[in-house]
């Protein structure tokens, strides 16, 4: 299916580089430091709200987190492009779904893609409801999809059917056929992220303090 992730390393390195502690980050983006200090053993893989969890905690692009590099920003003409080739993308396996990144490479987009191979068959099974900011959309590739809401009856979507929804509202995917059990998913991001992590604390503190003395002259 592609490539696993780094994230657990990846996170580490921007955590040290900014001299930040494991609760200092825990604070940042909600996400308790048990777990955090899982993701970057890689005990554990991150889900999507974490993700989006840490992406705007930490003030960076989700696709910071996927890639040792930073990826290709944004340019004036905005005349950018990514190619998924066949076993292309970043993937994160979690005990409900395969998530398969794409585009990963490209920083600044107004939606994240992403391919997911979706494992649980039972709503019992699925554990806590999973909630984000933004909307998504759903299409179904390959096999039955139920989507399992916390304000709507479960949804049942054929292969070629699709939802589109607010993802702040609880939400859990099931596959409910015989087979493999494929969707696209495509969600929104929010639009402050910054191109690079944020600079190192004792960068922070020299600027606060000339802004202080600039502010006394």
């Amino acid at each position: 299916m592609g490539p696993r992730t780094g994230i657990g390393m990846k996170l580490r390195s921007i955590r040290r580089g900014n001299n930040w502690t494991l609760a200092e980050v825990a604070e940042r983006t909600g996400i308790p430091v048990s777990t955090l200090s899982r993701i970057e053993n890689d005990q554990v893989s991150p889900t999507y709200d974490q993700l989006t969890r840490l992406s705007d905690g930490l003030e960076l692009d989700i696709a910071q987190l996927f890639s040792p590099e930073t990826p290709a920003a944004a340019g004036a003409m905005q005349a950018r492009r990514s190619i998924n080739h066949l076993h292309d993308g970043r993937i994160i396996e979690t005990a409900n779904q395969a998530l398969k990144y794409l585009s990963t490479d490209l920083l600044n987009k107004s939606f994240t893609p992403i391919l997911a191979d979706i494992k649980t068959r039972r709503v019992e099974d699925f554990g806590e409801f999973t909630s984000h900011p933004g909307e998504e959309f759903l299409f179904v590739v390959e096999g039955e999809v139920e989507l399992h809401t916390e304000c709507y009856a479960p949804a049942r979507l054929k292969t070629g059917e699709s939802i589109y929804f607010d993802s702040t509202i609880r939400h859990a995917y099931l596959a409910v056929a015989q087979g493999p059990c494929r969707a696209l998913s495509i969600c929104t991001v929010p639009h402050h992220h910054t191109l690079n992590p944020p600079a190192p604390a004792a960068k922070r503190k020299v600027a606060k303090k000339s802004s202080g003395k600039r502010r006394e002259s």
